[in-house]
């Protein structure tokens, strides 16, 4: 035991390597050089495996299915329900789904800019860093972690976790108790996994990918084929707007861009990425033109199978659509939209410990969470921090109202993020942008994204303030421990030995390298 605690402790520090090595007599100049010597080639000979730092692993297929991956999660097949509520009418509802997709798109080329510029990881977090300042970068991690991460997560843990059940206790009610066992059940293998290996949940997430596209494939196939028997019934008249009301028509663009939602992940691990120049912007561009494509094909066959009626009574589309059009496979699709779930949870795990373990390197949050494993490679405290707080709202239940009001949040800073984009564009005309898109683009998009925000302030106040409220927690938070540290000598020293004693006992260090 004693052997393990002084190895963690050398792989801190070099110098406490190099003071090992150094005699502590005078040394002549002779006897300096051949030491320094010595130390370069006992620097050399550390393997590449040895060197205790985050590895550029992630290549463009892996990339592709990371955005798609997460991405594609259970919108798909929940949210058409809210879109066409909505909108009022098919063909409007089909067309809010295209736009959803071109506004994400827009955002997402907005962010490949940005993850080319800056080469860190951490998505939000450092964009807002370097162009806006480290108060509104503070606020975007302290939100993260305190409400919009659990909240997600537990979102799709509880989607997991009900499609798994529900099909055993058909036409019965599932029980609570047994949904939210198998859905920590499920978290807690997502957990395991991205604790383990970046390689091994990188292959998880492409295999979870290709699962979930051969779900939208069975469903966009018996659409097409009844289409082309001309089965077009339900999309005579598709544009009939009796039923629209512009104060609803927002809501219509929530529940597509809640199913859109997290094509800024990649972002988030920039430094794992391997020739992020070429693979980041490669990697957003054909993931959003692959994902808006199938959710409208998707749409379409749902349409061509259902009346609206039917759509709008039901509370699972994908299911209803199965036991009309694959009535041999009925009973696959909810453990094929289960597979989807657990997909984007990985990915969502994935991505945002990064998030974290980046703002504890730029010294917003404690220093052991900016330490990755010596052996894994991978920011184990970063990752297990989001486990409890993911159980804890998982027990209580009460998510689905902080959805509402994470999705503002969300939103805000998204739009901070670009609005910094233009700030640094107009501040620094001449920084190096290797992925440099059409300014027009960045405009419409922190434009609409400010329009969300705004028109959500006026629609649901409640949610919103709540939101707002609990974000401006940090602001104390962030002037009392990181602008000007204020805490007794004595809180220090506890939370420094409490520190030190979690990172010998997950055997973690800081990088021995710099990898941005």
């Amino acid at each position: 035991m004693h052997n393990d605690v002084n190895f963690s402790l050398a792989k801190l520090s070099k110098q406490s390597v190099v003071s090992l090595r150094c005699p502590r007599r005078m040394c002549s100049h002779r006897d300096m050089d051949r030491t320094h010597v010595k130390t370069e080639e006992a620097d050399k000979e550390k393997t590449e495996e040895d060197v205790v730092r985050l590895r550029r692993e992630i290549g463009l297929l892996p990339a592709v299915c990371f955005i798609i991956g997460t991405v594609v999660g259970s919108g798909i097949f929940i949210a058409p329900k809210g879109v066409l509520m909505n909108s009022g009418s098919v063909g409007l509802s089909l067309l809010v789904w295209a736009l959803c997709g071109v506004l994400s798109m827009f955002g997402a080329l907005c962010y490949a800019e940005l993850g080319t510029t800056f080469k860190k990881s951490g998505g939000h977090y450092t964009y807002l860093l370097e162009t806006l300042g480290p108060l509104p970068a503070f606020l975007r991690l302290w939100a993260e972690f305190l409400f919009i991460r659990p909240a997600v997560a537990s979102y799709v843990s509880l989607a997991f976790g009900r499609y798994v059940v529900e099909p055993f206790f058909v036409p019965c009610a599932a029980p609570t108790v047994l949904i939210k066992l198998v859905s920590i059940l499920g978290l807690t293998f997502v957990v395991a996994v991205n604790c383990w290996s970046v390689t091994t949940a990188s292959r998880t997430q492409v295999t979870l990918t290709f699962i979930k596209m051969f779900a939208l494939v069975l469903i966009i196939i018996p659409g097409v084929i009844a289409l082309a028997k001309g089965q077009t019934e339900n999309f005579q008249n598709g544009f009939e707007v009796d039923l629209l009301t512009l104060d609803k028509l927002p809501l219509a663009f929530y529940n597509g861009l809640y199913a859109y939602g997290g094509w800024f992940y990649l972002n988030f691990v920039t430094e794992e990425v391997i020739n992020p120049n070429r693979n980041i912007p490669l990697a957003i561009t054909f993931s959003m033109v692959t994902v808006t494509v199938f959710y409208v094909l998707v749409n379409v066959a749902y349409y061509t199978m259902m009346t609206p009626t039917e759509l709008l009574v039901s509370d699972a589309v994908a299911v209803t659509f199965a036991n009309r059009a694959l009535q041999g496979l009925a009973s696959v699709i909810p453990f094929l939209v289960a597979l989807s779930c657990l997909g984007a949870l990985n990915g969502g795990f994935f991505g945002a410990p990064r998030m974290l373990f980046v703002g504890a390197r730029e010294g917003h949050w404690p220093p052991v969470f900016s330490m990755i494993h010596i052996r894994r490679h991978t920011p184990m405290p970063a990752v297990l921090l989001l486990y409890p707080l993911v159980i804890v709202m998982l027990i209580r239940g009460e998510i689905y109202q902080l959805i509402n009001f994470a999705s503002f949040a969300r939103w805000f800073f998204i739009a901070l993020a670009t609005l910094g984009l233009l700030i640094h564009r107009y501040r620094f005309p001449h920084h190096p942008r290797p992925f440099k898109m059409p300014l027009a683009i960045a405009v419409i998009f922190t434009v609409v994204c400010f329009f969300i925000v705004g028109l959500s302030l006026y629609s649901d106040p409640w949610n919103t303030g709540q939101s707002f409220a609990l974000t401006l927690t940090g602001v104390p938070v962030y002037y009392v421990t990181i602008y000007r540290f204020r805490l007794p000598n004595r809180c220090s020293r506890i939370f420094n030995y409490c520190s030190k004693q979690l990172q010998i006992l997950l055997e973690v260090a800081q990088q021995e390298v710099q990898t941005y």
